[in-house]
């Protein structure tokens, strides 16, 4: 039998290691940027064509490299990181596996330019496919530049499951806020397509974080900052008002990296308990200052999975912590020294003497004996109505005019007044008016008798329904009216929810809304869809953004969903609202007249019926 197992060559395996660790073109600028801040560059620049599918490039002004560490750079395995294996628990650099430059350089087209300071020339380096395809001696200045083009030329199967340029650049901004959150110090552009999308100075953290967000982040936020003999934590969290449902900014930093941790995020959340809804998310920036040693950041090649060795404890910390900056921000009751031009209060003195008040009155007065001024009596007012004809009002005949035509109906059993049927001592009723009786029960159920039981809906969820199919409808016919507003407001983006609004607005504008760009990521609100007066309409629109980002919609139908079922929640009936019989009866009218109405779009049962059975069962 002949031998079937055999070596890999270089370039299949860095095909697979690149399936790992470069998944779009968001992978490579993360890792290009993160080799950049290891080699202590200043200013970092990201230019991007077509979304990165046509190129890439990153350039720094860090060390450099020479021209064989410039060869050897994208060797598998090879990194100037870590010598040893317990270099791992002491790392204190972005990179160390040294799998990201010839992952990149396995499917697409590399070409580097860089020169240290004590280098008079630099080198230029090409890669296609990871085979080298030249290396020269070139003129450039210090640091490294690296242009990535044709990403997944070579792995079409790859390419082709690439999302819309919309998508992958809003994935880019992502990856891009990741970094520049940790590193103020470092002046970061992005350019996109020849346009500046991002242009950060360096400065402080909060400074960073208005830049990236809005200066509306700088007063939505509290300082926080406690150091222990476990761990530093710093950073700022949100105030209890700045609560949102969707598209909070929820960032953990643990020594310069970015890390995901849901047990961490309950510990924050915990600490809003009482103070925000439940299902509210509260923005928060924090960075953890950990020794390398009781954490271990090699669980995955994308860096984002951390394991704490003191998890419990850093989690108590970090709770008091957010606790801690919460209460420094409640008001208190501060004295006041400055006095000048307040009233005098004067201070009891128990020695001196005080009199009682006097009292005046008049003993003699009554006010029943005061006489009242008698209406006068307006002459002549006959002749005002003299010319009307005089006809004698004909009341109504409610009810039978004699005792035997009441007696007839009620055994004939003839009366008349609902849908209901009532059944009385000897005698039968037919209730049969117009609208039916509903019932609704602490504001937020309406009860209803069907023929095989007791039909309980749910209000909110019921006009969500209503409201989701009226919109999908408005969106499919672009027939949407809309109320332009007096003051128009403005809505300010990050550069990654400006790229998904930009892909929505089409859909935004056919649903009623009118935006104008004002630039800077900002947008003035001039009208918005008709029925929609009262509501906050840029809490709206942020909310229907992040509502398109975390659906990842890519296809018409997919955005035409996300955005009618985020206004319909908006725009319902909410619970508690008090319901008369008539707009109950169109509730449940429009509710039956929608395509599905067991369920709201996003799978939640909006009615049910309880048995007559059971109902006989319950009373015994």
């Amino acid at each position: 039998m002949s031998d079937v197992i055999q070596l890999l060559p270089d370039s299949v395996a860095n095909q697979i290691a690149a399936g790992e660790v470069i998944q779009r073109p968001a992978s490579v600028i993360k890792e290009l940027v993160e080799n950049a801040v290891d080699a202590g560059a200043h200013t970092i620049s990201v230019l991007v064509v077509d979304a990165g599918r046509t190129s890439i490039q990153v350039v720094d002004d860090g060390k450099g490299m020479s021209e064989t560490d410039a060869r050897l750079a994208f060797e598998r395995h090879a990194t100037s990181k870590i010598r040893k294996a317990d270099d791992l628990f002491a790392l204190t650099t972005m990179g160390f596996r040294g799998e990201a430059l010839p992952s990149i350089a396995a499917v697409s087209q590399v070409e580097l330019r860089t020169r240290t300071v004590a280098d008079e020339l630099g080198t230029c380096l090409t890669i296609y496919g990871s085979k080298v395809e030249g290396q020269e001696s070139v003129s450039c200045p210090v640091g490294s530049n690296f242009k990535v083009d044709n990403l997944f030329y070579n792995v079409p199967a790859r390419r082709k499951f690439l999302k819309t340029n919309a998508t992958e650049l809003s994935n880019i901004l992502t990856a891009f806020e990741r970094i520049v959150l940790v590193y103020p110090e470092i002046n970061f552009t992005l350019h996109s397509n020849g346009q500046e999308l991002m242009n950060l100075r360096a400065g402080s953290v909060r400074q960073r974080i208005s830049d990236v967000f809005g200066k509306r982040y700088s007063q939505d936020v509290l300082p926080l900052e406690v150091e222990t003999a476990i761990c530093k934590v710093s950073g700022y969290v949100g105030k209890p008002e700045s609560a949102r449902k969707k598209g909070a900014h929820n960032y953990f930093f643990v020594n310069g990296r970015f890390m995901k941790h849901p047990y961490f995020h309950k510990a924050v959340m915990q600490a809003y308990e009482r103070l925000v809804p439940i299902g509210m998310q509260v923005p928060y920036f924090i960075y953890f200052e950990v020794n390398p040693a009781d954490i271990d950041v090699n669980i995955h090649p994308t860096k984002t999975e951390i394991k704490f060795d003191n998890e419990q404890a850093i989690w108590q910390i970090l709770t008091a912590a957010v606790k801690d900056a919460i209460g420094k921000f409640c008001e208190l009751t501060q004295i006041d020294f400055d006095t000048e031009g307040r009233p005098d209060i004067p201070v009891f003195n128990p020695d001196e003497q005080v009199a009682p008040p006097t009292l005046n009155f008049n003993p003699d007065y009554n006010p029943f004996r005061q006489q009242t001024a008698k209406p006068t009596r307006m002459e002549g007012w006959e002749q005002l109505y003299g010319n009307l004809p005089t006809q004698k009002p004909v009341a109504p005949e409610l009810f039978p005019t004699s005792q035997d035509d009441a007696e007839e109906l009620i055994t004939s059993n003839k009366i008349t007044h609902g849908t209901q049927e009532l059944e009385g001592q000897g005698s039968r009723a037919v209730i049969e008016d117009k609208s039916p009786m509903h019932y609704q029960y602490k504001g937020r159920f309406i009860m209803t008798a069907v023929k095989s039981g007791l039909m309980i809906i749910d209000q909110y969820r019921a006009d969500v329904r209503i409201r989701y199919e009226q919109y999908m409808e408005q969106l499919r016919t672009h027939q949407a009216s809309n109320q332009r507003v007096l003051f128009p407001e403005v809505a300010r983006f990050s550069p990654s929810d400006a790229v998904m609004l930009q892909k929505i607005l089409p859909e935004l504008e056919a649903i009623g809304f009118e935006l104008s760009d004002l630039g800077q990521y900002s947008y003035a609100i001039n009208a918005i869809p008709a029925g929609l007066e009262g509501l906050d309409s840029v809490q709206l629109l942020c909310d229907m953004v992040s509502d398109a980002i975390e659906k990842g919609a890519t296809q018409t139908d997919a955005i035409h969903a996300a955005l009618a079922l985020s206004m319909a929640r908006h725009a319902a009936i909410p619970q508690g609202q008090v319901l008369s019989n008539e707009e109950m009866e169109a509730v449940v009218n429009q509710l039956f007249a929608c395509s599905n109405v067991n369920y709201t779009p996003d799978g939640k049962a909006i009615l049910c019926i309880l048995p007559q059975r059971d109902i006989e069962q319950l009373l015994g």
